[in-house]
């Protein structure tokens, strides 16, 4: 499938879908919790999905008919011990919660976690080296560090160092580890993307699970023997997705109104709206929205190591404004769907723009004119929605290719793009 971008100006006011993110969480937290739980505003998309029929898999009953809430039949904590495959598809952050919340599981259990070839790609060493040192048993097939991997034993507690180049290694620690059988102490030298896990401790926070912790995330001990419990809430907005809106916008923009972000929400990629202030970008945050409209943009230097997410979007931005722009300290964008730092530096290349990788990140040289050419999505949901920015903003209608990765994360993003004026459009 194709994506076709051609030269648009946006005007208009658009709601944000909800978080991926929380989306997972809620459905983790939901199929582990005793009872019937509601998620209003789920994010309708594969990656949701994957975790909806991983989560039935461990033993929930979900029911996902009416789009804007799932009912979720919860297991309470206690998951079938029939040995099965469960496929995550493209998400890794269904893969890496599933690896805590299939360590519950009876001890005589075998579960196997595969998925795409992506994610196969994907290193879960770290994670698996924490849950065995917690009393479960964890090994990837084929002794590479990735995906497929088989889980048994269940976690006892115990004490635990982990590296977390992702942060949803902790995540699905803290997680599990409040139902296991005993206290777990996890120490963290290394955290990219804390405020990830500041979701998850929100989500902890709201079932009154009990934790202590550092205030700089780099240590937890987590008693066992608790539960979660039903619950009935809605899923905030994500940031994540409002990035390729508020980018767009920042540049093509005479007047947009995002509505529906709650600054007051843990999710890292908020940080945007700073990134585009600080580059000159004419933003005004208001009680009905965050209003944006296009005004000149200059490169500045950007430390992006708590929104890798946000790095294709803020690539093509700094391709589209003066001076030169560093995106910095995100040495994990390299272990994303795709090496995002290698792939947005060869699309915007093949357009003209003055690019060059960092082993942590990109240095672009703005003011370049870029140039229509055929470019590859690379079957990553971020950057085919990154290049659909950059198309928009070109004189020439420009081609992306595999633009079906956008129903990753956010299969509304074309209808919710045009509603503004944009000209995209969706080719086989």
């Amino acid at each position: 499938m194709k994506l076709l971008a051609e030269k648009s100006t946006l005007n208009g006011q658009v709601s944000i879908p909800g978080s991926k993110s929380h989306t997972i969480r809620a459905v983790a937290v939901a199929a582990l919790a005793q009872g019937q739980s509601y998620i209003r505003r789920p994010l309708f998309s594969n990656d949701a999905l994957s975790a909806v029929d991983c989560y039935r898999a461990l033993g929930a009953k979900i029911d996902t008919a009416r789009p804007e809430v799932w009912v979720i039949e919860g297991t309470a904590g206690r998951i079938p011990s029939n040995n099965q495959t469960i496929d995550v598809g493209n998400s890794g952050t269904t893969m890496n919660l599933a690896i805590g919340t299939c360590s519950l599981a009876d001890p005589n259990a075998k579960i196997h976690l595969t998925g795409d070839p992506q994610i196969q790609r994907r290193p879960v060493g770290p994670i698996l080296q924490a849950v065995n040192d917690l009393g479960a048993k964890g090994q990837c097939l084929k002794d590479n560090g990735c995906p497929p991997l088989v889980i048994s034993g269940r976690l006892k507690g115990g004490k635990t160092t982990v590296h977390c180049k992702s942060s949803q290694y902790l995540s699905s620690l803290l997680l599990a580890c409040p139902l296991a059988e005993g206290t777990s102490e996890i120490t963290v030298p290394l955290l990219h993307e804390p405020d990830y896990v500041r979701i998850t401790l929100d989500w902890l926070n709201k079932q009154h699970i009990q934790y202590e912790m550092k205030n700089d995330l780099s240590w937890f001990c987590i008693p066992g023997g608790q539960a979660y419990k039903a619950f009935d809430l809605p899923v905030p907005s994500d940031f994540s997705s409002a990035t390729f809106f508020l980018c767009a916008a920042a540049v093509l923009g005479s007047n947009v109104l995002i509505r529906g972000l709650d600054f007051a929400d843990s999710q890292p990629d908020k940080a945007v709206v700073e990134y585009l202030k600080a580059m000159g970008a004419d933003i005004t945050i208001t009680d009905d929205g965050i209003r944006v409209k296009k005004s000149p943009l200059k490169g500045i230097e950007i430390d992006m190591n708590r929104t890798p997410d946000a790095l294709p979007a803020m690539a093509v931005t700094a391709a589209l404004a003066e001076g030169t722009t560093r995106l910095v300290n995100v040495p994990q964008a390299r272990e994303k769907e795709t090496d995002r730092i290698a792939c947005m530096a060869s699309e915007l290349k093949k357009l003209g723009a003055d690019i060059e990788e960092l082993p942590d990140g990109l240095v672009i040289r703005g003011g370049k004119t870029l140039s229509a050419a055929p470019v590859t999505g690379h079957d990553d949901h971020r950057i085919v929605m990154a290049m659909a920015i950059a198309g928009m903003a070109m004189n020439e209608p420009l081609d992306i290719d595999t633009a079906e990765a956008m129903n990753v994360t956010f299969p509304e993003f074309v209808t919710l793009m045009n509603t503004l004026g944009a000209a995209l459009s969706v080719r086989q």
